[in-house]
């Protein structure tokens, strides 16, 4: 009998710490009905679980959701990195006139009421400064602070502050094309990949990783991403930078 309960307790040991174990769990907070509808009908475009993995958020981290609009990457989150993690999150201005009511009522949610909120111009963000945190991670946004008169630089610089060694720091944009640089931005919503490399990299990040899970070679990149023709299909970079250990 002893050998019996020794036995189960190995098997129950393996299971929790099993890579297999953990993909269940982010697919049961993916698919819970907890989140709403409309979030749970993008995650085939969006790609949800595979972001999550890309960027290898997990229990008991401690992240920052930049630009979170109305919370899609926030209500993702929460739940995953559990009691033991921290979740950090806010809009900037810009962001703000569109989604603030609709942050403001994930926050007011009991799920949320740890969540940290850090609304303000990116380039003043209440991010923590003492190499804390594990991931910070900005989906389909950063090209939208050029349309902003903030400082890009200066926010690439406090997301390294905040970060552990190692840290991550992951974007994800509309990609503009080869050559096109920031040109796009203002008519089309789109930015070349390169221009978020060598902006964060001059920051004193090392692009470790590029992902292609979101790509669409379909996509001629002519087309403004809100386009009937193209919206949810665009074709955009997933880019894992580290901080140096």
């Amino acid at each position: 009998m002893k050998r019996f309960v020794a036995l189960v307790a190995v098997v129950l040991a393996a299971a929790v710490t099993s890579p297999s174990f953990a993909q269940t769990d982010l697919n049961s907070i993916i698919s819970s009905t907890a989140r709403p509808q409309a979030d749970r009908d993008q995650d085939a475009r969006r790609h949800t679980a595979e972001v999550v993995q890309f960027f290898g958020i997990k229990s008991g981290d401690h992240v920052a959701d930049l630009l979170t609009g109305g919370g899609f990457w926030t209500r993702v989150f929460v739940p995953l990195v559990g009691p033991s993690g921290k979740v950090y999150a806010g809009n900037n201005p810009f962001f703000a006139r569109f989604y603030t009511d609709a942050f403001n009522a994930l926050l007011a949610e009991p799920a949320f009421k740890g969540v940290v909120r850090i609304d303000g111009p990116v380039d003043k963000l209440a991010l923590p400064s003492d190499g804390s945190l594990d991931e910070v991670i900005m989906v389909m946004a950063y090209h939208d602070i050029f349309l902003t008169d903030e400082d890009r630089g200066a926010l690439n610089k406090k997301v390294f502050a905040a970060l552990k060694p190692g840290g991550v720091y992951g974007i994800i944009d509309h990609e503009a094309g080869a050559g096109a640089g920031a040109t796009k931005i203002k008519e089309l919503h789109r930015i070349e990949k390169k221009v978020v490399v060598d902006e964060i990299q001059a920051a004193g990040f090392k692009l470790a990783r590029e992902g292609n899970f979101l790509a669409n070679p379909a996509d001629d990149h002519s087309a403004k991403i809100f386009d009937k023709s193209i919206s949810g299909k665009t074709d955009r970079f997933a880019l894992r930078f580290e901080k140096p250990r």
